[in-house]
């Protein structure tokens, strides 16, 4: 059985969930619940749980506050949240779960079964280490988490070059000539990868322009790398992509 503890500082949520999970989830046992940082806490740290169910806003506080006051962090956590930019920007960057609120019950069980595999494989969570550095940052992240299969790869932004749309999948070029194939959208990135400057000069290109070395004006427009590589320009982006270019 997965032993879970439920952490939202609304009663009506943390009644709302349980019966989801007492209804849905069979192998999921809830242990205890909280409404308040303090208390949630202890629960962790005298019941071990397998998986804790962590609301992000909680009136003054953040679950995010309840993760940087633990320093044993031996559990998965799954983030149950209202639309929340920030928080989820933060997730997205460290590569974790969250499902919105109303709870969908097909995201619930999705989550539920990451939360498996990580625990048959005793997958260590470096994931929530990560986030409560990305969280203690001041500036921008120096490290973005790439999730592969049995694995999940922590790379300096600054090392990627460019990303490259594959279907639903996007591949990382980084600058010592590794890849990186990652199963989630471009779209996704070209998001959490805005602030660092990066530039969406194609349906199917995210380039760091700190790689680029020049604005090529043949077939319409492209750019040349400093490794060589030549990446398209469209047609709508053209001009954007200069103005970004020139802002540097």
């Amino acid at each position: 059985m997965i032993k879970a503890i439920l952490v939202d500082d609304e009663k009506h949520n943390i009644e709302n969930l349980e019966i989801l999970i007492s209804k849905h989830c069979p192998d999921v046992v809830v242990t205890g619940s909280s409404q308040t940082i303090a208390e949630a806490i202890i629960l962790i740290e005298t019941q071990k749980p397998h998986v804790v169910f962590l609301d992000i806003q909680m009136g003054a506080s953040t679950g995010f506050d309840l993760l940087k006051n633990i320093t044993d962090r031996n559990f998965e956590v799954i983030f149950v949240t209202a639309y929340d930019k920030y928080g989820i920007q933060a997730v997205k960057f460290a590569a974790l779960d969250y499902i919105l609120k109303p709870i969908d019950t097909t995201e619930l069980l999705s989550a539920i079964d990451k939360v498996k595999e990580k625990l048959a494989v005793k997958q260590s969570n470096r994931q929530l280490d990560f986030l409560v550095d990305y969280l203690r940052q001041t500036g921008k992240p120096a490290k973005i988490a790439l999730p592969q299969q049995g694995e999940v790869r922590y790379v300096p932004v600054v090392d990627i070059v460019r990303c490259e749309a594959q279907n639903t999948y996007t591949w990382f070029f980084l600058a010592n000539s590794d890849k990186i194939l990652v199963s989630k959208p471009l779209k996704e990135y070209d998001e959490l990868l805005a602030p660092h400057n990066f530039i969406r000069c194609h349906q199917t290109h995210l380039v760091n322009p700190a790689f680029v070395k020049s604005f090529l004006k043949e077939d319409g427009g492209g750019l040349l790398l400093q490794n060589g590589v030549k990446i398209p320009v469209s047609k709508q982006k053209k001009d954007s992509v200069k103005e970004a270019l020139n802002r540097l």
